[in-house]
């Protein structure tokens, strides 16, 4: 911006051929006159500055304005004034003395310093004060035109602002897919530990069931497998660590699993995160229209944006990317040591099946012995039931042998002499026909 000052001096005499009559003491910066001689003269220095936008002493960017001047006339006196103005603002000062003959003075007193001479010259330091007050306005004026460029930087980018904010209110949020995507997984895993906990119930209940079924056989046989006692001990400690190396098997597959669900989970997080940032980086053009008629340069603004966004999506994909080989590594070795424990798992199951099966055959042979055993004692059962019923039977003849003596005996001592052999033998029959006892009267 330009400055341009304009500088107006105006210089006025007048002369009279009457007498002095009034005189003005010094003005504003000891610029005054003085009347001298049988004329009057009067003098007067006006000096006007004024920037750019200015009028006069208080308009515009600012000014000052100076009138000094001696006027001698009629019976009053009067001085001079100075009036500025700055930025907007101004003030004035004035002064003057004013004396009015009324009535004749009878005694005058007069100071005689007062009627020397006056310097009426003008004074040489003038223009180099006028340069100076020429140099400080130009400053001034620079220092304004500073301010208001300023200004109209300060308006520009409250524009800018006020239109990123209206956008940024007016632009819509698309709403992620990664909390969906985790209760997802999360139910996904509910319902995994769900049907783990149906089948642990379910092989809990199989594993009382079996418990009780191994306590009966165990309380069955126990009496036929006394001699197999150490073998089934050794049976039941190679269960228990194939057992231990099957549920060590099931963990470590489950853990292979839940790692490969795991990664495949992070790899659709990824995806979807870098669809997102995708989405979000996207051009945008806004024209905003200024008072000066200034345009907006929003492509460096677009290009540091969108750098910036791809300095975060490469970071990112640098971080996933080094983690997920981190991961993969990791994943790598702790299936190199399952496989190594899987090898020797299932060596340990063919030893363990080795063992079972030769246990199976010892068991069928034990089994082989105790079905003969029950048949010997199913045999030997039928014998002593037969030699019971054989005893019984004898029993029975020697109960009835001593009941026939007893009524022979009887008899004998009843009737006299002995008994006929007919006779006997007709109560032999009767008492094989299961005829009660007969007691014979005579």
């Amino acid at each position: 911006m330009s400055v341009r000052a304009v500088k107006t001096t105006t210089f006025s005499t007048t002369s009279s051929s009457r007498g002095p009559q009034g005189f003005s003491s010094r003005s504003f910066s000891g610029y005054g006159g003085r009347s001298v001689g049988s004329g009057r003269q009067s003098y007067a220095v006006r000096s006007s500055y004024g920037g750019v936008g200015s009028s006069g002493a208080a308009v515009g960017a600012g000014g000052l304005k100076m009138v000094g001047g001696y006027v001698a006339g009629g019976s009053a006196q009067r001085g001079g004034g100075m009036e500025f103005g700055y930025m907007g603002f101004g003030g004035g000062v004035g002064g003057g003395i004013a004396n009015e003959m009324v009535a004749p003075i009878t005694a005058v007193t007069v100071n005689k310093s007062l009627l020397a001479p006056l310097n009426l010259e003008i004074d040489p330091t003038i223009q180099v004060i006028r340069t100076q007050e020429k140099e400080q306005i130009k400053t001034l004026n620079n220092r304004f035109v500073s301010f208001i460029d300023k200004v109209r930087f300060l308006e520009q980018q409250n524009k800018m602002l006020e239109t990123k904010w209206k956008l940024l209110q007016e632009q819509t949020t698309s709403r992620s897919n990664v909390d969906a995507m985790f209760e997802a997984y999360i139910v996904n895993l509910r319902k995994q530990l769900d049907s783990l906990g149906h089948e642990k119930v379910k092989l809990e209940s199989d594993l009382h069931q079996m418990t009780g079924l191994v306590e009966d056989f165990k309380n069955k046989y126990e009496d036929e497998i006394n001699k197999r006692n150490e073998f089934e001990n050794h049976f039941v400690l190679i269960k228990k660590d194939t057992d231990a190396a099957y549920m060590i098997k099931v963990d470590l597959e489950a853990k292979l699993d839940a790692l490969s669900d795991e990664i495949e989970f992070l790899r659709q997080i990824y995806d979807a995160e870098i669809s997102e940032l995708q989405s979000q980086i996207k051009d945008t053009s806004v024209v905003v229209e200024m008072d000066n008629s200034r345009n907006l340069d929003m492509d460096a603004i677009v290009a540091e944006v969108r750098a910036q966004y791809e300095d975060i999506a490469n970071r990112s994909r640098a971080e996933a990317e080094s983690w997920y080989q981190t991961k993969y590594a990791e994943m790598q070795h702790s299936a190199a040591g399952y496989n190594d424990d899987l090898k020797s798992t299932k060596a340990e199951m063919a030893d363990m099946n080795r063992r079972i099966m030769r246990l199976q055959s010892e068991i069928d042979m034990v089994k082989a012995q105790r079905n003969n055993l029950e048949a010997q004692i199913a045999e030997a059962e039928e014998r002593g039931e037969l030699a019971v019923k054989d005893a019984k039977l004898r029993v029975g003849d020697w109960n009835q042998d001593q009941y026939i003596q007893a009524d022979v005996c009887e008899l004998q001592c009843l009737w006299p002499g002995e008994l006929p052999h007919p006779v006997l033998h007709q109560l032999f029959i009767w008492w094989s026909q299961g005829q009660q006892r007969i007691y014979l009267c005579l």
